[in-house]
């Protein structure tokens, strides 16, 4: 009885021992936890404020990309539409300006007629020219403003204008550009001092094309031979040349006679051009070798 007894008391000792533990230590959490420092505060991310919609900006946005749809489907249409006028038969033409496959000769300009043919027409009018540098001498020894206005009178009287100063102007030549210079008379001593000064600018000239690789080589085989045998010089330039401008007929042709074209330079008394028009005027050209005999040289 007795040993039941203290068995009891100690378990009874024993349960309050626990409970007791127990106390200690919920009270030892409790003030650990309380004495910790608070944890410090989560920062506080920044919060963009919501951007106001300006609703009427967005509207035009919306219009100004529809007009530009719109636009776009109208040039597309259109450029439908221009491909298929294009291909139908009916719109298959091109119109081409018919002065561009036209050359006209100088006095003349391109103009379309009536007919929508291209035609050469006299210059209306030349412009005015200030500058006597452009002033021109012709074959008539008469000083005209530029070469256009003595091209322009060419024309008319070509074509029987009634602005045609005269019959003399049909066939009127740029002798060269500035003003007229009072040329005398050649004498007799410059008459027959002419065919030496005109041999030697024939063999100047053949001697230049021969240099160029310009002649042909029958006549540049003429040329080496005139190089090398001094009687042979004149000869070979007065046949060379004479044969040049009788290729076609053994008449000079007018293209022969006007063809070296204007000078640059006023001419010297004296000089090959002025001299051969006093022997024009003593007589028609003769065939080759009478002409070569005129400038006194033996074939």
């Amino acid at each position: 009885m007795r040993a039941r007894l203290l068995l009891a008391l100690l378990l009874a000792a024993t349960a309050l021992c626990l409970a007791d533990g127990q106390k200690i230590r919920r009270r030892h959490r409790r003030l650990r936890t309380t004495t910790e420092p608070p944890a410090p505060p989560a920062p506080v991310v920044p919060v963009a404020p919501p951007i106001p919609v300006d609703a009427d900006h967005v509207l035009r946005g919306i219009a100004e990309r529809l007009d530009e749809q719109r636009y776009q489907d109208a040039m597309r249409a259109r450029l439908n539409d221009v491909q298929e006028e294009g291909e139908s038969p009916d719109n298959d033409v091109t119109i081409e300006d018919p002065c561009l496959k036209v050359h006209c000769s100088a006095g003349r300009i391109c103009e379309i007629d009536e007919h929508g043919e291209a035609v050469c027409n006299c210059i209306k009018d030349c412009p005015y020219e200030t500058d006597s540098r452009r002033k021109v001498c012709t074959n008539h020894n008469e000083t005209w403003p530029s070469d256009c206005e003595v091209y322009r009178q060419r024309c008319l009287c070509l074509d029987g204008s009634d602005l045609c100063r005269g019959p003399q102007y049909h066939h009127v030549q740029i002798e060269y550009y500035g003003s007229c210079r009072e040329m005398p008379e050649c004498v007799e001593s410059e008459m027959s001092d002419f065919p030496r000064r005109m041999r030697d600018w024939l063999f100047n000239i053949m001697r230049d094309l021969a240099e160029r690789r310009e002649l042909t080589p029958h006549y540049l085989k003429m040329e080496r031979e005139a190089e090398s045998n001094l009687t042979r010089r004149w000869t070979n330039a007065a046949i060379w040349k004479w044969c040049d401008l009788d290729a076609h007929t053994t008449r000079a042709r007018h293209d022969d006679r006007h063809g070296a074209g204007a000078s640059s330079r006023p001419p010297r008394h004296g000089t090959t051009r002025q001299c051969l028009q006093r022997v024009r005027a003593r007589g028609p050209l003769r065939p080759v070798h009478r002409r070569v005999r005129l400038m006194r040289l033996h074939v």
